[in-house]
């Protein structure tokens, strides 16, 4: 009989923890509707499941994470309400990606014409498509090699832009469909143009929480 098991995994040398990978399947097969009901069960855990079942326990944000993530969702909330032609959600916010993956970036933002291809009752739920921008930012529990993996499954998923910020080294890694990941230093803003035009990051608050 197979059971549930914990998958060995080789920590990021710059990540003091890693998160934990369990192997769901075929022990614990899980529909789509199942697995947001598992979570709903379980909301002080945050949880993502990779294509192959695989479910992913992230540890909870320390207080400077905590900090840079609402200092990025904040900015972007901002300037998707004077845009307007998109929706932004926070890390809590998952969404069901092409590949069958489950993933909630810790920001994003979708444009409302294709918001508008989904029902009241999906938007209830996990959101079954790929976010046009996705921004993750390394915290201290992260392994940069996951993360790096994650931001290309965005990209093969939909993704038009996708941020990798790792304030460890003050470095923003660039993704966008057909071109190599641009890695930007010591930056203390960094423009969306053209995919959020008009959306500029203030990196201050990342750098310095």
């Amino acid at each position: 009989m197979s059971q549930t098991a914990l998958q060995t995994i080789v920590p990021d040398s710059n990540a003091p923890f890693d998160s934990i990978r369990l192997k769901m399947l075929p022990a614990v097969p899980m529909t789509q509707d199942q697995f947001f009901d598992f979570c709903q069960q379980n909301r002080k855990i945050r949880m993502e499941r990779t294509a192959d079942g695989e479910l992913i326990v992230m540890a909870p944000s320390g207080g400077d994470s905590s900090a840079q993530n609402l200092a990025v969702g904040a900015q972007l909330f901002n300037w998707s309400r004077r845009d307007g032609t998109g929706r932004s959600f926070d890390s809590s916010g998952g969404f069901i990606l092409p590949n069958g993956a489950n993933r909630s970036p810790d920001a994003s933002w979708v444009l409302l014409t294709r918001l508008a291809a989904v029902s009241p009752e999906q938007m209830k739920k996990f959101v079954p498509l790929c976010p046009d921008f996705v921004v993750e930012l390394l915290s201290p529990t992260d392994s940069l090699r996951q993360t790096m993996e994650k931001m290309e499954e965005y990209i093969t998923n939909g993704a038009r832009l996708g941020w990798l910020i790792n304030p460890r080294r003050n470095q923003v890694h660039v993704y966008r469909p057909g071109q190599p990941v641009e890695i930007l230093d010591n930056l203390t803003t960094l423009a969306g143009d053209p995919e959020l035009r008009g959306f500029v990051l203030d990196l201050e608050p990342v750098w310095r929480p």
